[in-house]
């Protein structure tokens, strides 16, 4: 897989999808990811490409939040859909999310946008693709990442239950075949961005009491959003 690909992936994921990595797509992005580095500044850094994974085991995870691709500009990417690291100004999607929770759980708007927290609580913060190219949204969204990250999916709803999985706009949407919605709680609501937030259908939801609702129904530990 190459040293880009060797990094942070615990050692949980890999035994849920290690038939990924054996088949000729993956390789073929690789490679394509690979090249995309070597032309120019692309994003999250490559330690950070599966962040994600490496911050949320497979067996801890409770809450799944899909975005669609990394922020593209300089110092946002993380590796983690939505966050951006300590001290970088936060983009109006994660300052929606956060008013939102202040709303539904009374509580004070966070000075920080590193949702690192959470993923240590097992908030798997997935990007439906892992990489970006510098000021180009969307430019890796062909190469490959959305079979990697449905395999992701798959293999949570297939081996473990309960969790819930928080659906934010249509692209979001669209992941829902992939869940058994039998044995998870899928929430789902229009995208946090103000385009569509203030639109209506975003804020007033109280997805995040109804996360930890449902995770207290089923014997596990809150999020403390």
């Amino acid at each position: 897989m190459g040293r880009l690909f060797m990094v942070n992936i615990n050692p949980s994921w890999h035994e849920h999808l290690s038939a990924e990595f054996a088949k000729p797509y993956f390789t073929q992005l690789t490679e394509a990811v690979r090249e995309e580095y070597r032309r120019g500044p692309c994003y999250p850094p490559g330690k950070l490409i599966f962040n994600a994974f490496d911050l949320c085991p497979f067996d801890r995870v409770k809450v799944v939040i899909i975005g669609q691709d990394p922020y593209h500009e300089p110092g946002q990417a993380m590796g983690l859909s939505f966050s951006v690291p300590e001290g970088t100004m936060m983009p109006p999607s994660l300052v929606n999310i956060f008013k939102e929770i202040a709303s539904d759980l009374g509580k004070e708007m966070p000075t920080s946008g590193d949702l690192t927290r959470w993923a240590n609580q097992g908030v798997l913060l997935l990007n439906a693709t892992l990489t970006v190219r510098a000021h180009e949204a969307n430019s890796h969204q062909k190469l490959g990442w959305d079979t990697f990250t449905d395999a992701t999916i798959h293999a949570l709803s297939t081996h473990r239950q309960h969790l819930v999985y928080m659906l934010w706009g249509g692209y979001a949407r669209s992941k829902r075949y992939l869940i058994n919605q039998q044995q998870n709680l899928v929430l789902e609501s229009v995208h946090p961005s103000p385009l569509s937030a203030n639109r209506g259908g975003w804020f007033g939801q109280h997805q995040f009491s109804r996360c930890n609702e449902y995770l207290r129904q089923h014997g596990e530990g809150e999020i403390e959003w």
